[in-house]
């Protein structure tokens, strides 16, 4: 205890300097926009090479269930390719979602860019992922992001090599979802307590609901393909005030052990946009 006190008392002067420093830095860094922004590209450039070495070690010991989960869905894309297309080099996967323009011609709407998942939250509040992938990859803010087995998120930042995604375990993510089986328009989020349970709300009781239905996103985003799966029905309650079911869903990404992902963009959205912004002006 004696030795304490003394190492305090010598170098009391550079411990109290050091603590003055460390506020000061943290008063910049969180009320300065400029400052704050340059710093969250840094440190997220910095820890996620960091990340992106640790994860090399994790990702050793999942390669069997990794391995055979891709198999899957490249089988799942490759059967929904056009028999005259030619199959996607290992940059860009394509999906043939499409809207037809006319009786013999079809439009390619989403594009499929793999990500490797760096790191991962599950047990906060606001959960994050970070991919190694940026905007020099072609990511951008608010593009969606799937896995093998469903949706994970949204894109919410990125710097040139790397982006942030903010996971459907954030308690401010909202996705509009429907039932598979019988239509139906809700919103999907979490409360913050299990991680793979979501809930779904604003399901009308004219739609048969029961447990083990799934849960896709709607048809009507501009941001994630339609019948993606989200989830399914673990438990079905009734809010008497609306006259709707709130439901308990079990998500069917399983947030725990991601290793990989798909940036989804939707080469239509700048014409959705323009044509958005066109009724707007009228």
């Amino acid at each position: 205890m004696r030795n304490v006190f003394l190492f305090l008392k010598r170098y009391s002067v550079l411990i109290f300097f050091l603590l003055l420093q460390g506020i000061s830095l943290y008063m910049l860094f969180t009320y300065n926009k400029f400052h704050n922004t340059i710093y969250t590209i840094f440190s997220s450039e910095v820890s996620g090479k960091v990340f992106d070495r640790v994860n090399n070690v994790e990702e050793y010991f999942s390669l069997k269930k990794e391995n055979q989960s891709l198999r899957l869905q490249n089988a799942a894309l490759l059967s929904r390719l056009s028999s005259g297309l030619i199959v996607a080099d290992s940059t860009f996967s394509f999906v043939v979602d499409t809207l037809k323009n006319d009786s013999i011609s079809v439009v390619r709407q989403f594009q499929y860019m793999p990500a490797k998942v760096i790191s991962n939250s599950v047990f906060l509040q606001q959960n994050y992922i970070m991919l190694h992938r940026g905007s020099d990859q072609g990511v951008l803010n608010y593009m969606a992001v799937v896995g093998p087995d469903g949706v994970i998120g949204t894109v919410v930042g990125t710097s040139k090599n790397m982006s942030i995604v903010m996971s459907l375990l954030h308690r401010q993510s909202k996705l509009i979802a429907v039932m598979k089986q019988g239509s139906g328009l809700g919103e999907v989020s979490w409360d913050g307590k299990d991680p793979a349970i979501l809930s779904l709300n604003k399901i009308p009781k004219t739609v048969n609901v029961k447990k083990g239905d799934t849960v896709i996103t709607s048809p009507y985003s501009d941001r994630f393909p339609p019948g993606m799966a989200i989830g399914y029905v673990e438990e079905v309650d009734q809010d008497q005030e609306t006259n709707t079911y709130i439901l308990k869903v079990r998500t069917s990404t399983d947030f725990y052990s991601i290793q990989h992902a798909y940036v989804v963009k939707n080469i239509l959205e700048e014409e959705m946009q323009e044509l958005k912004q066109k009724l707007i002006k009228e």
